[in-house]
Parts: structure tokens; sequence; C-alpha cells
């Protein structure tokens, strides 16, 4: 039970923008019509999780509801800096998500990479934007998602330190449930059921034969 796989979903912003985008954010928008049609395939996953990144206005406005009618949970990772701000969450935001049994997490302070953080950067970025959401949400926040999906062995050791429970990266991956490091794939602008579904069941083949190929590997040499 500990080593059963997971399917880890990742969502940013739905429907139309109401803030300035970074750049290249807008490839990870997706129409209204295209999210319910997703959530729709996934609710037949049985092992599937959903989180959404970034702390957007559409997480409460449009997400959170499509959810809840299809009897859905998700993680939201939240970014501390965005807070109240346009088009992003507010405070009392982010209390009712979790008041709605929605997870919250922390996506940082800032939106930046977390390589090769100093000790001041890491404070800011894994903790004190932790706290801050926390005392949004009234509740501890044990989880973090790597903004970017960028990561090193300094992060990771860093988010150690920091107590985190689970870290969610980017790396296209099925996760073993259980796992520190918890891999997701991002849904991306035009995606459809049938690609992420694909997407899905490819990485799983990839994982058998890179499985087999180990297997072997420690075989030939006992």
């Amino acid at each position: 039970m500990m080593n059963r796989s997971a399917v880890n979903v990742c969502f940013h912003g739905v429907g139309e923008p109401q803030r300035v985008l970074e750049p290249d954010e807008d490839g990870y928008w997706v129409s209204l019509d295209a999210f319910e049609r997703i959530l729709d395939e996934i609710s037949a996953w049985p092992s599937a999780t959903l989180s959404f990144d970034d702390g957007n206005a559409s997480d409460i406005e449009l997400a959170l509801p499509r959810l809840e009618e299809r009897g859905l949970r998700a993680t939201f990772f939240v970014l501390a800096g965005r807070l109240d701000g346009p088009g992003s969450l507010s405070t009392s935001d982010v209390a009712f998500l979790a008041q709605r049994g929605m997870g919250i997490g922390t996506h940082g302070m800032e939106h930046r990479s977390w390589r090769g953080m100093g000790h001041a950067e890491a404070r800011s970025e894994l903790v004190e934007a932790r706290d801050q959401i926390a005392a949004a949400a009234g509740a501890p926040v044990t989880e973090a998602a790597l903004p970017f999906g960028l990561y090193d062995r300094r992060a990771l050791s860093q988010l150690r330190e920091a107590g985190y429970d689970h870290v969610l990266t980017s790396d296209r991956r099925h996760a073993k449930a259980s796992g520190w490091i918890q891999p997701r794939f991002s849904v991306v602008r035009g995606e459809t059921p049938e690609s992420l579904r694909a997407k899905v069941d490819r990485a799983a083949r990839v994982d058998r034969r890179v499985s087999r190929a180990l297997v072997c590997s420690v075989k030939r040499w006992r």
C-alpha cells in the first residue's frame, strides 16, 4: 500500500486572467470549457490528486464550484506575495477554501526559482511565506509546490530543513503516494482529456521500462 502509484495533476489559471501575466505564463491558462471536460475525465481516475498553483482568483471563482459539483478535492498552492492583489486570491478567499475542505499549500513569496537561494531568501520563500499563508488559512501549511518546477539539491535540503511533509514538482511522472517528492502533470493551454490521458499513459510506459531495466541491471550484478 505504501508504494501504490498516484497521478498528480496541476492547474494554474482558468478562464480569462484578471492580472498581467508573467512571460510564457499564458501557456498554462485553460478555457473554462476545457477545464470542465478535463475535470470530468479526472473524476474517473481512482488515483488522481489535483492541485492549483499561483493563487489566481479563478481558483475560487471558477475552480472551486466545479470541484464541489463533482465531489473533488484539490490543494491550492498560494503565493504569499500576491495575496489580496489584483486577479489573485484574498486572505479571506484562502480561509474560505480551507473551510470548504480544500488543502492549502505554499508556492513561496515572489514566484521566483528556489534554486541557489541564500539563507535570507530561503527564509522568505520557505518560512515567512508559509507563515502568512497558514495565518490566512487558519491551519498549518505542510506542503510546498516548486515555482516553475525548478529545484536543485540545495533547495531540497532547505525544504527538508523547513519541515515540509511533501514537495510537489512538475516532473511529469507518476508518483509514489507515500513519497516526499510528488511529481505532477501540468495542464497546459489547448489541453484536452485525450491529450492529458495520453501524457499520463506515456509516462507510465516509460516508468515501466525504466523499472524493468533497473531490475535486469540488479539481477546481472547478483
